[in-house]
């Protein structure tokens, strides 16, 4: 059984002025992308906690929503949440916030891969801070976050010190060639809390994705490989004047076949667009 992934949408947002998790990130809003990454990176379900009665924009169907029924107590209740509603379907999970418009596959791959028989938590000190809301979790931890916050605990940091705890540091994460090869600078830790942080984020370059047409779509001076700056498999299509409807279909990396214009890319991406009609 693959890992899961966990999004916490809850949060006051307050620095911000408005939910994050509605943001618009390049056609899509800041949710949609979180959880298409993370999505991409695991193997198994992925579900996003959310405060109790708050307003989500929209998911993917196979997207799953769970409210976490107490206010106040931070993203300490929304780990217990969402470990103890994915605890029978895997071992580990990897969960974040939802504010990381920058988070890479690759970074996701790399923590869940820190996992050893002796490792509860894979937490990745990053940029110079800790990163517990971009880490990997045993699910069986539901229960030592639960009695931690019937103590009073509400720092993800005190379930670090309670369990058996992997550090990962910059060099340790950038060992992994595929993620050194497309997020050096590690980026996918990247977080946003101001409407300046925002802006500045927004004003950042596109990630570059490699494009590849077939059959009637390769004709007219279609074929042959080209370089796009695009966010999401939408934004690719429209750039090389393909039109996402029922005769197309799209290979991610060769490996997932979607036609879902929100579907988030990064850099590194490979894009192959395919005639679905016969004899394309």
């Amino acid at each position: 059984m693959g890992a899961v992934g966990i999004v916490l949408a809850g949060g006051r947002s307050s620095r911000m002025g408005a939910p994050k998790a509605h943001l618009e990130w390049h056609g899509v809003t800041l949710l949609r992308r979180t959880v298409g990454i993370v999505g991409r990176a695991v193997e198994g379900d992925v579900v996003v906690v959310r405060a109790p009665g708050q307003d989500l924009p929209d998911l993917p169907d196979d997207v799953e929503v769970v409210d976490d029924d107490q206010e106040g107590l931070g993203p300490m209740q929304g780990l217990a949440v969402g470990l103890r509603h994915m605890a029978d379907r895997a071992a580990l999970a990897f969960l974040c916030s939802t504010d990381l418009p920058f988070l890479h596959p690759n970074y996701v791959r790399r923590v869940l891969a820190g996992f050893d028989d002796d490792t509860d938590a894979v937490v990745p000190r990053a940029r110079g801070h800790r990163q517990p809301l971009a880490a990997g979790y045993r699910t069986t931890l539901a229960p030592t976050v639960e009695r931690l916050l019937a103590d009073g605990a509400r720092k993800p940091a005190m379930v670090l010190d309670a369990c058996r705890t992997r550090w990962l540091s910059d060099e340790e994460l950038l060992a992994d060639p595929a993620l050194a090869a497309t997020d050096p600078e590690l980026t996918s830790v990247r977080n946003i809390n101001t409407p300046e942080e925002y802006d500045a984020a927004l004003a950042e370059p596109l990630p570059q994705v490699t494009v590849e047409r077939f059959g009637t779509l390769a004709r007219d001076g279609g074929r042959g490989e080209c370089q796009v700056a695009a966010a999401t498999l939408g934004a690719t299509a429209d750039a090389v004047g393909i039109t996402l409807d029922r005769h197309v279909v799209a290979a991610l990396n060769g490996e997932r076949i979607t036609r879902d214009p929100a579907t988030p890319l990064v850099a590194g991406d490979r894009i192959a667009f395919l005639s679905a009609d016969a004899g394309g």
